[in-house]
């Protein structure tokens, strides 16, 4: 609440007011200020002092809300925890989510069998270990995971990183390549569940929207390079880097051959029809589900009939559900580490960025670190049942929320269907043609090449679009390990670069009110001669203390070219430091805040603080800069500090005058009184700001004239 009294510098200025300038041409009153409460460093100790927080802050507070949480948790809380099933299978409505459930994953069902064997070999494995990779995590993450819609199995982009670190090692055509893919699948698994433990998913928030898109883009090109051959008709160099793969279809362009072309480009049309017609209009949307399996269809019947000598056909898939055996070759599990780290960041940005959406679309909360947990656990036993790794599917978790799925009940559901497939359809599959599945995972990453998001880039922000075509263009042409790297660190750089150059603004005072803003964004905002008050939009630690001084020198040197109000001075006396925006200070920045304030004392200038937050106060008392620069120079608002500034000012500009004005006559007793109503109706219609829209008169225009301080008590 505010309250009216003479500041200890107001008491300071009517003192040597009353002894040298008995002729003012401004009267010096009370000020109207709220009161800055200063920590008691003799309280630091005490359970409920004010210098306690800050020890709190950093150390108690991390864990006083894990610790309360932990105490209203009841038993159906810890099941709920390590069991997310259990939420929605306690409100499950049989009659009303059932058929839906049954539904959505029947149609993920449908979409996942071809997918699964279309991903395993572009991952360079046979397409059963797609379909093992689709059945035993998904009943797992039913159980484990958190979200309700997400539908897991293998991706596009995870069995890229599959093929690109495991073709260095071992041949695709060996066993030891199979193990290896399986190996991964355990070391992401133990990978996501640390991390997911350990709370740690908020390290990849470090990587940049920009990044993640150039990254995705640049990997759906190349994956769809890949799975060129099976158009072609002949053997393309495998590779992660663009420019080997368009040398070896150059070089072998004279093999080419028409059928397995024709057949593929006229199943890429189908699906990339039933696509858009799945996604235009609403009655048909079940054709976007239906479009991988169109593809097998349409191929395996052609086939049959036909029996093209030139296209090349999946073979025979061993029948029957896996068996349990445990990972081995864990001799090379060094070399997968690195890829291991990749595909577990893939699964926080694409799976728990899938999964909170959805979250948020049905009504649900959804811990980001508990589906981490979920996900590492689907892959852990996954890996047990000869699956390589696993994430959230982009498109089938679309197809499972359009779908209209409820619960987890459809991920079960679409489980069932694969172990079908497994027991019973296998056979079928030996005539699907490879260019059918070249087509299916074709027509999947095209809806990752995110051009759109280039041109709004390019728009909206020059720098985030610079970051996205550095990743794009290094994952393209030096390798997806490299382009990551790349990418990640100059999203880094450009992170640094901010937190060390923070923004720094100059306020000015809105014309009748007593809000101070950027004078750069509000031209009519108006400063004060002698004052310069100065925000800082950042935490202020070493790496950014020596940027924020220069600035500050800069600013007492530059003049800005806003409007000047207030006494006629020549040089700067005051400069306010608006700390509102600084969540932070550590050390070093305490200590350049100490010799800034020798350094302006020796040039006569005196520093002020306005609305420091709480633990930012705490440093600075605890420091020893608060009794440095004068507790009476600490205030709660930027005005506060302006108006005790300004009467200082005008001291200052007065002082040399009251030799003159000694000998001058005093007002007689009536020029008195108007002069005092006239000031006093100035001020109020200042703090009002109705006087915007009355004429102006010579007194209203004189910006030395205009009272900053408020009437008396």
């Amino acid at each position: 609440m505010e309250i009216t009294y003479a500041s200890p510098s107001s008491l300071d200025l009517l003192r040597s007011s009353s002894s040298t300038a008995s002729g003012s041409t401004m009267p010096v009153r009370p000020v109207k200020i709220i009161p800055l409460q200063h920590p008691d460093t003799a309280s630091y100790g005490s359970p409920g002092g004010i210098g306690n927080s800050s020890f709190s802050f950093s150390s108690n507070s991390l864990f006083s809300g894990v610790r309360e949480k932990i105490k209203r948790m009841t038993f159906v809380d810890w099941i709920d925890m390590f069991l997310p099933c259990c939420r929605w299978i306690r409100t499950y409505r049989w009659r009303e989510y059932f058929q839906i459930d049954l539904m959505a994953g029947t149609t993920v069902g449908i979409m996942l069998v071809p997918q699964a064997m279309s991903y395993a070999k572009l991952a360079g494995l046979d397409p059963i270990y797609g379909l093992y990779s689709g059945f035993v995590p998904i009943f797992i993450y039913a159980i484990f995971g958190s979200s309700r819609q997400l539908a897991i199995g293998p991706v596009a982009l995870v069995s890229l990183l599959v093929s690109n670190v495991l073709s260095q090692i071992a041949d695709s055509s060996d066993a030891l390549y199979t193990e290896l893919a399986i190996l991964l699948a355990l070391m992401v698994g133990i990978l996501e569940c640390i991390m997911g433990l350990l709370r740690l998913g908020w390290l990849i928030r470090f990587i940049s929207h920009s990044v993640i898109s150039g990254f995705t883009t640049a990997s759906a090109i190349v994956i769809a390079l890949s799975q060129a051959k099976y158009f072609l008709g002949y053997e393309i160099d495998r590779s992660s880097e663009i420019v080997p793969i368009m040398k070896s279809i150059i070089a072998g362009a004279d093999q080419f051959s028409w059928p397995p072309f024709v057949m593929g480009s006229v199943i890429l049309a189908i699906i990339q029809t039933m696509k858009f017609l799945g996604k235009s209009r609403k009655p048909l949307k079940f054709l976007r589900a239906m479009g991988p399996l169109t593809a097998v269809v349409l191929g395996t019947t052609f086939v049959k009939i036909y029996h093209p000598p030139s296209i090349t056909l999946v073979g025979d898939i061993p029948q029957g559900i896996p068996g349990f055996s445990i990972p081995k070759s864990f001799q090379y599990a060094k070399s997968l580490i690195p890829t291991a780290f990749l595909i577990t960041g893939v699964a926080i940005l694409e799976s728990v960025g899938i999964a909170k959406a959805l979250a948020a679309k049905n009504g649900y909360e959804l811990d980001s670190n508990q589906e981490l947990f979920g996900l590492g656990v689907a892959n852990i036993f996954g890996s047990f049942f000869s699956a390589y790794p696993s994430t959230g599917s982009f498109s089938r978790s679309a197809v499972n929320h359009e779908s209209g799925a409820k619960t987890g009940l459809s991920g079960i559901i679409t489980g069932i269907i694969m172990c079908c497939a497994l027991l019973f359809l296998t056979p079928l599959f030996e005539y699907i043609p490879q260019c059918a599945l070249a087509a299916i995972v074709i027509s999947a990453v095209m809806s990752l090449v995110d051009y759109e998001e280039a041109i709004f880039l390019w728009r909206v922000d020059k720098k985030d679009f610079l970051l996205w075509t550095i990743t794009a263009t290094t994952t393209l042409f030096l390798g997806i390990e490299i382009g990551v790297l790349v990418g990640v660190g100059v999203s880094l750089a450009f992170v640094i670069h901010e937190s060390a150059n923070p923004h720094i603004a100059v306020l000015g005072r809105l014309p009748g009110t007593t809000v101070y803003r950027n004078i750069e964004q509000y031209p009519e905002a108006y400063t004060y001669n002698g004052i310069v008050i100065v925000r800082i939009d950042a935490p202020i630690y070493f790496a950014n203390i020596s940027y924020i001084k220069d600035r500050l020198r800069e600013y007492e040197v530059v003049t800005d070219k806003s409007a000047k109000r207030g006494p006629e001075v020549e040089r700067i006396y005051y400069v306010i430091l608006e700390l509102a925006p600084v969540t932070y200070i550590d050390s070093s920045a305490v200590q350049a805040l100490k010799d800034l304030h020798h350094e302006y004392k020796s040039r006569d200038i005196q520093m002020a603080i306005s609305n420091p937050n709480r633990e930012v106060l705490l440093t600075l008392s605890k420091s020893g800069v608060v009794d440095l620069i004068g507790k009476e120079w600490y205030f709660v608002r930027v005005h506060d500090a302006v108006q005790v500034c300004l009467q200082h000012v005008q001291s200052v500009r007065e002082s040399p005058k009251s030799s003159d004005t000694s000998g001058e006559g005093k007002p007689n007793f009536f020029q008195r009184i108007l002069k005092q109503r006239a000031e006093d109706l100035l001020v109020s219609e200042l703090e009002s700001g109705n006087n915007t829209n009355k004429p102006s008169d010579s007194t209203h225009d004189d910006p030395q004239s205009e009272p900053l301080l408020s009437r008396r008590s």
